[in-house]
């Protein structure tokens, strides 16, 4: 691959302290060998868990056209892929659905992997007006979508209780003009294990398929960002195989998780539960084996 077949615009939050949004996001990319071009959606110190955090800056609208405007007046605006995370703003938000149409223009091979950041475990971490433009806006311009299950219930309307309906709901999404819809996770009562589910469209025909994953007791910030990172980079090397994609960024996960894990007994403190991602630099060039990881194809 060419420097021009590895370039990515990375938009999300960033931290100072830890490892959230870009922060998680960027350096698994550059690991494996991606340029990375970031603009900060919005800058906070920390994440929400420690006891004192503020969002120090909220881009708006203006903000990133002002930046994107730049960088096409450079010629330096085709891409690869573009990467959109966590935000803060609806009209930053909606300046989003401006620079990937114009990225698709430059290049319209472009690949839009769109991370619908709002939140998790029935909680928003975002402005719940969010919603609505990724559902209308984005959706019908994203590649590749990577909702949790709480992000997948909020964009299709639908509660997901089981297969049926997670299957359900990654149509609806399919529906809006989405080719790769990957539910990361959703809870099937086995207090052992997640699902991933993934469903693709390609020249007419629908796939899917579904991995069984082992569920970490803890709970982790910016899991969510790495995961997207990873399949980015990983679906791009193996576009005829988004199973095995799947099944090496979850061996990844794994390994960073194991990790932070370890830390988090260690130091039960917001610190000692940041992402161990650079110590995992080894699991994010070369995935481990995982024999926990079961992957099943599904048949419609």
């Amino acid at each position: 691959m060419s420097v021009h077949e590895r370039r990515v615009l990375s938009i999300q939050i960033h931290v100072v302290s830890g490892y959230i949004g870009n922060k998680a996001a960027v350096f698994p990319m550059q690991v494996l060998g991606y340029e990375v071009d970031i603009i900060n959606a919005m800058q906070q110190c920390t994440n929400i868990a420690y006891k004192v955090w503020n969002d120090g800056q909220i881009l708006n609208g203006n903000d990133l056209k002002r930046l994107y405007d730049c960088i096409k007046e450079n010629d330096i605006n085709i891409y690869s892929h573009i990467l959109t995370g966590g935000v803060g703003s609806p009209s930053f938000l909606r300046e989003i659905v401006q620079v990937v149409k114009d990225a698709k223009q430059a290049n319209p091979n472009v690949i839009y992997l769109c991370d619908p950041v709002m939140g998790d475990n029935g909680c928003f971490y975002v402005p719940e007006e969010l919603m609505p433009i990724y559902r209308d806006e984005l959706l019908p311009l994203a590649d590749i979508i990577t909702p949790n299950q709480f992000e997948a219930e909020l964009l299709s309307g639908m509660k997901i209780t089981n297969e049926e309906e997670a299957l359900k709901a990654t149509q609806f999404l399919h529906d809006k003009g989405v080719k790769t819809v990957i539910l990361s996770s959703y809870e099937t009562g086995n207090e052992k294990t997640l699902t991933l589910i993934g469903t693709q469209i390609k020249d007419g025909k629908k796939t899917g398929f579904k991995i069984e994953y082992p569920k970490v007791k803890m709970s982790f910030k910016g899991t969510g960002d790495v995961f997207s990172a990873l399949l980015l980079v990983w679906s791009h090397r193996y576009p005829d195989n988004l199973q095995f994609a799947c099944e090496q960024v979850l061996s990844t996960m794994q390994g960073i998780l194991q990790r932070t894990c370890k830390q988090a007994k260690l130091s039960p403190t917001p610190t000692g539960s940041e992402l161990r991602i650079i110590n995992s630099k080894v699991d994010i060039e070369n995935p481990p084996e995982s024999v926990n990881i079961k992957g099943v194809v599904l048949s419609f």
